[in-house]
């Protein structure tokens, strides 16, 4: 083999993915056409229960289909049991995708499918030259936090308070929809350990702060819903302050009654 030839597979190889292919009969490809669109709502709908006017229509995926996004799908037979909807966007000259949604159906939870349809996100994101896929997510939802930053390897470094306004998502419990933007840089050295398990998520970085979650606020959300918007608040507080001085998210990890975010200073993270 000719030194092209090599240099070439060396590249290959640097950007594949150590997909998890288990054997429970779910694809991970790309939707097409008005049917699949049109199941990727129900899904959509099953998960957040969402009254119509915060439903993403179904012409929104045949956008992000058609102009540089993606609408991706995993599939058990013909049946659509999650998805992925991503927006093309353009930020600082380069392209990069927001990922505004992936869902999962209930009874197919905790088979990995979520983490399946992020890495087809992220091969089809390197084969079009894109290294950037951002997202946002729910500070207080700390097990989506730790698949973020433990299982894919992204970052955050933007906090967004009340960004899409009170939803009627029973999800969200009538708080305001603050966000993290999880920043997941495909190519970085972060991603790549993270991914091929080479990263050891439990060594947290010895200058830090913390900013805690406790462990019941799914359940202040509905009881104490009060209580849930103080906790909400303290929260925004504290990332607020922390971003601006130059730190970002890279870790959460469990303490007494909760979860801590770990925020490093951007210059070591």
């Amino acid at each position: 083999m000719n030194s092209r030839k090599q240099a070439a597979r060396k590249r290959r190889s640097s950007t594949d993915d150590p997909v998890d292919k288990p054997d429970d009969g779910v694809v991970v490809r790309h939707c097409h056409g008005l049917g699949e669109f049109e199941a990727c709502v129900r899904v959509e709908r099953a998960v957040w229960k969402s009254s119509d006017v915060d439903v993403v229509p179904i012409p929104l995926f045949v956008v992000a289909s058609e102009t540089g996004g993606q609408v991706l799908g995993a599939f058990q037979g013909s049946e659509l049991v999650g998805f992925t909807m991503a927006i093309a966007g353009w930020r600082g000259r380069k392209p990069f995708l927001h990922s505004h949604m992936t869902a999962v159906l209930e009874s197919f939870n905790n088979r990995g499918i979520g983490r399946r349809l992020k890495l087809f996100q992220r091969q089809d994101a390197l084969a079009r030259g894109i290294s950037l896929v951002e997202w946002t997510f729910d500070p207080l939802v700390t097990k989506n936090a730790y698949f973020n930053f433990a299982r894919l390897g992204a970052i955050a470094r933007r906090y967004l308070p009340n960004i899409y306004g009170i939803t009627t998502s029973p999800l969200h419990g009538s708080l305001p929809t603050d966000r993290l933007v999880a920043e997941w840089h495909l190519r970085s050295r972060r991603v790549v350990a993270t991914l091929a398990g080479k990263r050891d998520a439990a060594a947290l970085p010895k200058k830090a702060e913390r900013i805690f979650i406790p462990s019941n606020i799914e359940e202040l959300r509905t009881s104490h819903p009060s209580g849930a918007r103080e906790v909400q608040s303290e929260a925004r507080e504290q990332f607020l302050k922390w971003l601006a001085e130059g730190y970002v998210a890279t870790a959460i990890a469990p303490t007494t009654g909760g979860m801590d975010y770990i925020l490093e200073p951007w210059s070591v993270a």
